[in-house]
């Protein structure tokens, strides 16, 4: 019996999210046997192209695209039965044979048709009133989450178990219809069509919520898992995995720009804690981070550009960078490469190496800024403070460097790089602290420059 244990890499994004970490995870999962998610739900998306084919997934780990490589989810992640199985339908058709490879733990909470007008609901009522918006995706990711540190949440594991499945259904809607109608007042709002079929005058229906659920429960039952123990016994027999992290540093619950953040630890820690691991099995972080910044939503962003402006550079990475979220399809707002905010991002996350992603975006401009600190209240820092108020009043501190003419498009290796892009790259190590280990210079699985494998490295 071989019980030679594998080795272990995270990665995580280190700006807002849409760093590009669905392109990587893929390109190591030739060197991986099992592919984990960890934390979030389907609020995350991965946009793969290979061989020129663009595959969008939002749930379902990055790995799945390689063939006979297990994919896991684990205990930390949100799920919406209805949605994996949309997905999975949605990968079948192309093709890509699921439902063997796919584990699923009984631990996951599960997102329902309530958790999903909740979180519509708070944010009409946050519009009407103080009209700052969180900038969720209006998935049920928060709520969902919400319920399971209220220790009332119903799980993968309670889908086997119909009657005590009702019982705390009927429990969790009393008290959710309650919040929806008398302190949202859900009665005046429209939820759309897709929750049209769960809802009367406001209210979340027991019947069609209990019946999807039954229905999915039978799709599931081969698919969950003991996923805690099945990781520990792949180490152990010698398979490396690869852990998949969604979003991004700056949106961590606790280390982003709280109070706009997602709803979980999108740290690399939170890899044991979500998958069910030790610590231990962790042997490499590696940071995903592009070339220069973007995010989603609402909240404080130093560097941001006038990115809809034509002419400017932040219009060019928008335009060229095609910033569009992958899972809401709202414009992402864009912005010089922020080193102090990667400085707080490699502390909270213990970085092994970076991969800097859409290098070729900033082909064609003729000047570059790179923030290394901020004046905040007539004092200087060099990184990024805690939580959004701090942040609003930052004053980015830039330096300025020559860019390139030449295209980086495509480029795999390192002294093909035009020698500015070498030199802005090698600053960014310099500010950050951080070595560069990979390069990614177009969304193309194969487009990638190598310069020491996470799974090789020491």
């Amino acid at each position: 019996m071989n019980t030679t244990k594998g080795r272990n890499v995270v990665v995580v994004g280190t700006q807002w999210g849409d760093e590009g970490k669905g392109k990587l995870v893929d390109w190591l999962t030739e060197s991986a046997q099992g592919v984990v998610r960890f934390q979030g739900g389907h609020n995350a998306g991965h946009t793969l192209v290979i061989n020129g084919v663009k595959t969008a997934l939002h749930l379902i780990p990055s790995g799945i695209m390689r063939p006979g490589v297990k994919c896991y989810i684990g205990n930390g992640v949100v799920l919406s039965a209805a949605k994996l199985f949309e997905e999975i339908e949605g990968l079948e058709k192309a093709g890509v044979e699921v439902r063997s490879r796919l584990r699923v733990s009984e631990a996951c909470p599960l997102i329902l048709a309530f958790h999903v007008a909740l979180d519509l609901a708070r944010e009409v009522a946050r519009e009407k009133g103080s009209g700052a918006k969180i900038g969720t995706t209006g998935r049920g990711i928060g709520p969902a989450y919400e319920d399971k540190i209220a220790r009332r949440a119903l799980r993968v594991q309670d889908l086997k178990h119909p009657e005590r499945f009702a019982t705390k259904l009927r429990e969790l809607l009393d008290l959710h219809n309650h919040v929806l109608t008398s302190y949202l007042g859900s009665e005046a709002f429209d939820f759309g069509p897709q929750l049209a079929p769960f809802m009367e005058n406001g209210r979340v229906l027991f019947e069609p919520v209990f019946a999807q659920a039954m229905q999915h429960a039978e799709l599931l039952k081969p698919m969950i898992a003991d996923v805690s123990r099945e990781l520990n016994e792949a180490n152990l027999h010698g398979a490396n995995l690869l852990f998949e992290g969604a979003q991004g540093t700056l949106l961590d619950v606790d280390h982003g720009t709280y109070p706009y953040v997602t709803s979980s630890n999108c740290v690399a820690g939170n890899a044991a804690a979500g998958s069910g691991v030790g610590p231990g099995m962790l042997h490499y972080i590696l940071g995903i981070t592009k070339a220069y910044c973007t995010r989603v939503g609402g909240g404080p962003f130093p560097t941001e550009l006038e990115w809809e402006k034509e002419g400017t550079p932040g219009y060019h990475m928008s335009t060229v960078g095609a910033e569009k979220g992958v899972t809401t399809g709202r414009s992402r707002r864009c912005g010089w490469f922020d080193a102090a905010l990667l400085k707080r991002s490699a502390q909270v996350n213990g970085l092994s190496g970076l991969c800097i992603t859409k290098l070729d975006v900033l082909d064609g401009l003729k000047e570059l800024m790179l923030c290394t600190g901020y004046e905040m209240d007539g004092q200087t820092i060099d990184i990024l403070p805690m939580g959004a108020d701090d942040i609003e009043r930052c004053t980015p501190i830039y330096e300025v460097m020559d860019g390139w003419s030449d295209s980086t498009v495509g480029v795999t290796q390192y002294d093909k790089l035009p020698v500015a892009a070498r030199l802005y790259l090698q600053r960014i190590e310099q500010v950050t602290g951080v070595p560069i280990h990979m390069v990614s210079t177009s969304p193309d699985r194969d487009h990638t420059i190598m310069m020491r494998h996470p799974y090789l490295a020491d």
